[in-house]
């Protein structure tokens, strides 16, 4: 598999981060991810919508639990509308994590981070060495994700890493 860096701006956020408050139920009738995500983290703060946007926001670095309470996709769907491209956290909600994988989006524990960084700095994953660089330079390592799940999420999701399956069967009959 080929390296996978993503260097962005992080939004940091606090503990028990539910899709509630990253997806309002009042949004639950929108089904496109760039509808979704101009509503994210909304009920969290009406302003970061927009701070996603103009400042260019990345990746979310939360607390514990991150993506609790039900298990609406929506969420996930919210959070790649606008463009983030990763989410690191102390611990994620099971089905948040499951539902992230499926749509592609690159889901991270790393203990400690939230505390390093602050609004706006620019961080380095990398994916193949299992480290976070921060401003000050320290690296911060996570457990690595499972190549299946690298494969998924290269995929753009489970849908199309099934398709590519499929089509890979089926060339090679």
């Amino acid at each position: 598999m080929s390296s996978e860096v993503i260097k962005g701006k992080v939004l940091v956020v606090g503990d028990n981060i539910d899709t509630d408050l990253i997806v309002p139920g009042k949004y639950l009738t929108l089904k496109e991810a760039s509808d979704l995500g101009k509503h994210v983290l909304e009920g969290l703060d009406p302003s970061i919508p927009d701070k996603i946007e103009k400042e260019g926001i990345r990746v979310i670095v939360a607390g514990r639990n991150f993506g609790c309470g039900s298990s609406r996709e929506h969420a996930v769907l919210a959070i790649i509308g606008a463009g983030i491209k990763a989410v690191v956290a102390e611990s994620f909600a099971r089905i948040f994590y499951r539902n992230a994988i499926n749509r592609g989006l690159i889901v991270i524990e790393a203990k400690g981070l939230r505390n390093k960084v602050r609004d706006g700095d620019i961080i380095t994953i990398d994916l193949d060495k299992h480290s976070i660089t921060i401003p000050t330079g320290e690296e911060v390592s996570f457990k690595p994700l499972p190549e299946e799940v690298m494969k998924i999420i290269k995929a753009g999701g489970l849908i199309e890493y099934l398709k590519k399956q499929k089509e890979t069967k089926e060339a090679t009959r």
